[in-house]
């Protein structure tokens, strides 16, 4: 069985575990990192500053990432900038920006 192993991130902090655990296949990998995420996002959340990122990532046995979850904490005032850049929702867009998303490229010789 392939085995996989664990790496948080947060901010400036990386650590990768040194003890992988043994998986059927990628699937069962996917469900073992989500409940691992599930037991350790409360505790996250509550400790998570403004403007920062907490990742955890499941990696190979060649220390690879295969799957990934994040959760990104942005203040969206004035004052401070994203971590992330987010699209505006199509329904808050101006009727300028909506008709030009329809227009179809133009071809340049």
């Amino acid at each position: 069985m392939p085995r996989y192993f664990f790496r948080i991130r947060n901010g400036r902090y990386s650590g990768a575990s040194e003890h992988g655990v043994e998986l059927a296949d990628r699937n069962a990998a996917w469900q073992e990192l989500t409940r691992s995420c599930a037991d350790m996002i409360g505790g996250i959340c509550r400790k998570l500053g403004q403007n920062t990122q907490w990742e955890l990532e499941l990696l190979d046995e060649r220390k690879q990432p295969v799957f990934r979850i994040c959760l990104v904490a942005d203040s969206l005032d004035d004052n401070s900038k994203p971590t992330v850049k987010k699209r505006q929702p199509y329904a808050e867009r101006s009727e300028e920006t909506k008709a030009a998303s329809r227009r179809k490229p133009t071809q340049r010789v």
